[in-house]
C-alpha cells in the first residue's frame, strides 16, 4: 500500500512587532521536515495583529486556497497556535486539512518520546490541546485519517482519541496527571538522594539542536572510557526528550552529576512546557547551568532569549550559568577560548572540553581548600576514604600517624578539625 506523502503549504502572519518572523517561518519549515513533511508553498501576510476570527485577513484566504490548489498540497500548516474558533472558521472556508505550529510540535514530541514518562507527558499535552478544539480537529483529521506524516504516529491527536467524547478525554487527562505525579515523586526522591550525597549538579540547557547531547558525550569520553554511558546524538530537532543523568569523575577525584533537558524552540506550546515541567525542573535544582548555544546560527541571540524566557517560566533563576558557544568552527570564530563565564568551542570537533571542565571546576568547587591532616594510624579508615574521594597533594608517614595534604570542601575540613595541623 502506498504511503501518503505529506506536502504542505506553510502560512504565517507577520505582526509589526515581530522581529524574528522570517526565522520563525524557516523554523516552521524545519519542524515540518523533521517529520518528513515536504513544504511546497508559503503564504504570508503583514498585519498589525492577527485576525481574531480567521488568523489572516479575509482576502488572504482566497490566496491560500489558490496556492493550495496550484501546488497540489494536501496539508496547511499555520505558524502560530490557532484558537478553537480560528480553526473552525478556517476549516469552513478552506475545506482542507489544517494543523498549527503547536500540533506539529506535539506530533514531533510524540514520535521522539521513548520512555513511559515522556510518552505520558506528550499525551497529556495533546489531550489538553485537543479538548477545546474537538469539533474543528475532528473535521480536519477525518479528511485524511490522521495528522501529519500520512497519519499521526501517536495515540494523542489521531482519530482514535477524537472519537472519544469530552468526558473520556477529561478522565484520561486526570489519570495521566495522577500517574505523572507519581513519577514526579520518584524523581523528587532521586533528587533528594543526590542532594544528600553532597555531589553538585550541572544541568545542560539550550535550544533544540544546539549540540547538547554531543557536548554531554564529549564530557563523558574525556572523563570516562565507558561507551555504554553515551547518549543518542543526531542532527535533528528534538532528537532526545528523555533526561539523561550521568556522574562525571574528574582526574583529581572531584565529582559532579551531569543532567540534560529537552531542547527549547520558539513558541514552545504552553501545554507541553507544563506537561514536561518535572523533567525541565531538573535544571531548577542544579548548582550550575551550561547554556549551550549554536553560535554559527545568526539568530543565536534570539535562541538564547527563548531559552532564558522558558527557564524563567518554570522558575529557573539565579543559578550560575556558563554560556557554551558551540559550533565555533562553523562560525569562523577563534576557539577554544574562555572569557569569564563564557567559552567558545566545538563539541563536534571535540575541542574545548578541558577548558570547559576548568570553568565547571571554578564554579562548583570554590569552597574547596587545601588542608593538612595528621591521621593516627588506628584511624586508617579516614585515610582510605580520603584516598578514594579526594585529591591527595602529599603523603608522609610520621611517628604519630599519616600526614596528608589534601584538597577537600571546607565543610569536610571542619568535620575533620581534630586532625588538622598547621
Amino acid at each position: 500500500m502506498d504511503v501518503l506523502v505529506e506536502e504542505a503549504v506553510i502560512v504565517g502572519v507577520h505582526e509589526q512587532k515581530d522581529l524574528h518572523f522570517e526565522y520563525a517561518m524557516e523554523e516552521l519549515r524545519n519542524l515540518a521536515e523533521a517529520i518528513d513533511v515536504k513544504v511546497i508553498g508559503e503564504v504570508t501576510q503583514n498585519l498589525e495583529r492577527r485576525n481574531p476570527s480567521h488568523y489572516l485577513g479575509k482576502g488572504k484566504i482566497d490566496e491560500i486556497r489558490q496556492v493550495y490548489e496550484e501546488t497540489g498540497a494536501n496539508l496547511l500548516i499555520f505558524n502560530d497556535e490557532l484558537s478553537p474558533s480560528q480553526l473552525r472558521n478556517l476549516e469552513k472556508e478552506l475545506e482542507c486539512k489544517i494543523i498549527d505550529r503547536t500540533m506539529l510540535i506535539l506530533d514531533i514530541f510524540a514520535r521522539r518520546a521513548r520512555n513511559r514518562e515522556a510518552q505520558m507527558q506528550v499525551e497529556l499535552a495533546q489531550l489538553q490541546y485537543t479538548l477545546p478544539r474537538l469539533v474543528g480537529l475532528r473535521a480536519s483529521l477525518s479528511r485524511q485519517g490522521g495528522g501529519t506524516g500520512g497519519g499521526l504516529q501517536n495515540k494523542g491527536a489521531g482519530e482514535t482519541k477524537l472519537e472519544l467524547d469530552r468526558r473520556k478525554i477529561e478522565d484520561q487527562i486526570a489519570k495521566l496527571r495522577r500517574e505523572l505525579e507519581h513519577v514526579k515523586d520518584q524523581r523528587e526522591t532521586q533528587r533528594k538522594q543526590r542532594v544528600r550525597s553532597g555531589i553538585p549538579v550541572v544541568s545542560i540547557v539550550g535550544y533544540t539542536n544546539a549540540g547538547k547531547s554531543t557536548l554531554m558525550n564529549r564530557l563523558l569520553q574525556y572523563t570516562d572510557a565507558d561507551q555504554s554511558k553515551q547518549v543518542s546524538e543526531k542532527n535533528m530537532l528534538f532528537a532526545t526528550l528523555e533526561t539523561a543523568v550521568r556522574k562525571i569523575k574528574l582526574p583529581d577525584k572531584k565529582e559532579f552529576i551531569l543532567t540534560d533537558t529537552v531542547g527549547f524552540v520558539s513558541k514552545l506550546p504552553h501545554h507541553l512546557v507544563q506537561a514536561f515541567r518535572s523533567t525541565l525542573e531538573e535544571a531548577k535544582n542544579a548548582d550550575l547551568l551550561l547554556h549551550v548555544v549554536d553560535v554559527s546560527d545568526e539568530e543565536h541571540g534570539h535562541m538564547m532569549d527563548v531559552t532564558n524566557e522558558t527557564l524563567e517560566d518554570i522558575g529557573v533563576e539565579s543559578i550560575p550559568t556558563v554560556n557554551v558557544y558551540n559550533k565555533a568552527d562553523l562560525a569562523g570564530i577563534t576557539y577554544p577560548r574562555t572569557q569569564e563565564q563564557s567559552i567558545w568551542m566545538s563539541a563536534g570537533k571535540n575541542e574545548g572540553i578541558p577548558e570547559l571542565l576548568k570553568l565547571i571546576e571554578q564554579n562548583l568547587f570554590r569552597q574547596y581548600i587545601t588542608c593538612k591532616l595528621l591521621i593516627p594510624y588506628d584511624r586508617g579508615e579516614i585515610v582510605s576514604h580520603l584516598n578514594e574521594t579526594a585529591a591527595i597533594k602529599e603523603t608522609a608517614y610520621e611517628e604519630e600517624g599519616t600526614l596528608i595534604t589534601v584538597e577537600i570542601p571546607e565543610s569536610e575540613c571542619e568535620r575533620l578539625a581534630e586532625f588538622v595541623v598547621g
